[in-house]
């Protein structure tokens, strides 16, 4: 089978104010815009279901694929990002002047040190994997997800010893492959050429700096 890899779209900053105490922002004007162009990347692609990490700048980007397609989207609690339950939510291209030490992690391609990388890591691979397995053959299912997630996914698939290796820009399309016996093969990172045009300008895509 086929998982398609979908980082989120340019969202919004984000500090805590729905009741719960979580910051959960959805996407900007130019995110939604980007979110459209994944729907015309791949709605000719055979899909046989969509999922999406339950937080709302994932949702809002696999919103216009499921519609395109007629389909229904299933959350996936296992692709919720490492910043979750985070009273603040900060884009990349903001964090080094609001979070420098944040910031200098992700240069060195680390979570944040709070983060329990190998706990974060296992249900990554578990909600993947339990995603392969509902899909077997040749079907095609499409994740959309965060940065951190993909990135460490990645990391397991490649033997990699930094979680946070890729740049993945915004609306990033990677692809894995799995076959019938269980075998990963990372087919592609990072495809750019649907959302090359409207990638925001202050967020370059650096190396080893994947973003949030």
């Amino acid at each position: 089978m086929r998982l398609i890899l979908v980082r989120h779209a340019l969202p919004h900053r984000g500090e805590a104010g729905d009741g719960n105490g979580v910051a959960d922002p959805g996407l900007t004007e130019l995110g939604r815009r980007q979110a459209d162009r994944v729907a015309e990347a791949l709605a000719g692609q055979p899909v046989a279901a969509i999922y999406t990490s339950p937080q709302r700048r994932a949702r809002e980007t696999a919103a216009p694929l499921a519609g395109a397609l007629g389909m229904a989207v299933t959350v996936a609690e296992g692709l919720a990002e490492y910043d979750a339950g985070d009273r603040h939510y900060i884009p990349v291209h903001q964090m080094a002047e609001a979070d420098p030490a944040a910031w200098a992690r992700m240069l060195a391609g680390q979570l944040p040190e709070h983060v329990d990388v190998e706990a974060f890591r296992a249900r990554v691979d578990g909600a993947l994997g339990g995603i392969a397995d509902a899909h077997p053959g040749a079907a095609t299912a499409v994740c959309f997800a965060h940065a951190g997630t993909i990135n460490v996914y990645l990391a397991a698939l490649l033997g990699l010893a930094r979680p946070l290796t890729f740049p993945l820009d915004y609306t990033g399309i990677t692809r894995v492959t799995v076959s019938r016996a269980g075998r990963r093969s990372v087919r592609t990172i990072n495809e750019i050429a649907h959302v090359a045009d409207l990638l925001d300008p202050t967020t370059p895509a650096l190396p080893g700096v994947p973003g949030k």
